[in-house]
């Protein structure tokens, strides 16, 4: 009898241990949110960087914060290699790049957001350089990042980019900036949002040449195929231009609104 009665209590412990941890398991998958990874090359600012404090921060991941905020979901952020972008949205190690992303030649290869900034490649130089025009970078080194809309841009000029001595390519601009500083490359085809940070909010003693390489715009990038997510990400961004949270992030960051959406 003893026996019956400890073997129907062990039975009891055990249906009581499975039932409990069936609903701890149910209580955190009801408690687990929906994450949002975006990435980004943390050597762009002000777009996307690493601030003084060692935490990323930046005008497109202040963008998407509020919009994981407002969708409810967590905002993981991914720093990548610009050239590996590709591989990391199909193996959905990211679920969208976000960083000064240019629409302008990629409308077929990704899933896209409305544009939400217009922007232009440019030239950077040495504020004290000769190189005044497009005409002055004939025999000159010019510098890119590699698989940049600037490389693409110049592609599609090919007279103007054989009239140089040399292209160069790099994996981020930090590294080409510094090389235009120390005068191993002569001028650096890059954003111009980005540019005139490092000029007006760093202090850089560089000049941008008056004659634009190529007119763009930005937008999110999704794998393409993706509307589900890009369309959440896009009803947010319109949410927050019809509200005037972007333009507030907008002027946060550029002292004024520079945003297209709504406009």
């Amino acid at each position: 009898m003893l026996k019956r009665i400890i073997g129907l209590c062990l039975v009891m412990m055990m249906l009581f241990t499975v039932v409990a941890c069936s609903n701890k398991t149910q209580d955190a998958s009801k408690d687990a949110k929906a994450t949002l990874t975006v990435g980004f090359d943390k050597n762009f600012p002000p777009m996307g960087f690493v601030g003084d404090n060692g935490e990323f921060t930046g005008f497109d991941l202040d963008l998407a914060a509020e919009v994981a905020k407002r969708l409810d979901m967590e905002l993981v952020l991914q720093p990548i290699a610009w050239d590996s972008k590709d591989m990391e949205l199909s193996s959905k190690n990211v679920d969208c790049i976000w960083n000064g992303f240019t629409i302008n030649g990629r409308e077929e290869s990704y899933t896209w957001t409305e544009p939400y900034m217009e922007n232009y490649q440019v030239f950077v130089v040495r504020a004290n350089s000769d190189i005044k025009t497009l005409k002055d970078l004939a025999g000159k080194t010019v510098i890119v990042q590699a698989d940049s809309s600037a490389e693409a841009a110049l592609k599609d000029a090919p007279e103007l980019m054989n009239s140089f001595k040399e292209l160069l390519k790099t994996g981020d601009y930090n590294t080409a900036l510094m090389d235009l500083e120390t005068g191993a490359v002569d001028a650096v085809a890059m954003d111009e949002i980005v540019a005139r940070f490092h000029i007006e909010d760093e202090g850089k003693d560089f000049a941008v040449l008056e004659e634009k390489l190529a007119a763009e715009e930005y937008g999110v990038g999704f794998l393409l195929g993706n509307t589900e997510l890009r369309d959440k990400v896009q009803g947010a961004l319109e949410e927050m231009a019809k509200d005037g949270t972007m333009a507030k992030i907008s002027e946060k960051w550029f002292g004024k609104d520079i945003t297209t959406i709504g406009k």
